[in-house]
């Protein structure tokens, strides 16, 4: 992630959970947590606020959390009552630690020709039969937007880069952004589930 995106956050912090905190996923949530076995590990990769880790502590499961942001990283470990790392997907080293890891609109800040080894990084913290939520913005390429940048993906997109990863698509989908005010907005959601030998 360019350097200028993280200090976009780490200036915003605050302003980005007022936007975002009380945003209603719960549509991404059934789609993703009934993959989970009950009480299963989860990763909220690129928490943000830490909404989602929140909301998934709440119905049971042990989740770990993790925002490249410092600011970010701190706002959601007072909000969740619990440390988050300051850490991102290209530095992430677990290994097979998770039934299932979470990354909402947060993998859209790596940039396109990381986003393969970023994808093996999240396979390899997964233990076997895990399974990974992304979305991306729609589109094909990359940009810059307001100080931050940003990768889009169609589903011919994120095919090509997982080809060469122990993940393949289980579902992909587009829904409009929840935020009223970015209802034209589209997302790209897809369910990734690693690959067993």
């Amino acid at each position: 992630m360019a350097s200028k995106t993280v200090e976009y956050y780490n200036q915003n912090a605050q302003a980005f959970v007022d936007a975002t905190l009380d945003v209603d996923l719960n549509e991404l949530y059934d789609e993703f947590l009934p993959l989970i076995p009950k009480k299963g590990a989860l990763l909220d990769a690129g928490c943000g606020s830490g909404r989602d880790a929140f909301i998934f502590k709440e119905r049971g499961y042990s989740v770990d959390a993790f925002d490249i942001s410092p600011a970010m990283a701190k706002l959601a470990s007072e909000y969740l009552n619990q440390d988050v790392a300051v850490n991102s997907f290209l530095e992430l080293n677990d290994v097979a630690k998770y039934d299932g890891i979470w990354c909402c609109a947060s993998l859209i800040h790596v940039a396109k020709n990381d986003l393969t080894d970023a994808f093996n990084n999240l396979a390899r913290a997964l233990k076997p039969q895990g399974i990974v939520y992304v979305s991306f913005k729609y589109g094909d390429g990359e940009r810059e937007h307001n100080g931050r940048e940003f990768t889009d993906l169609n589903e011919q997109a994120i095919e090509s880069i997982i080809k060469g990863t122990d993940l393949f698509i289980l579902k992909s989908w587009q829904s409009a952004d929840q935020r009223p005010e970015r209802a034209t907005e589209t997302w790209l959601n897809a369910i990734l589930h690693r690959r067993t030998i």
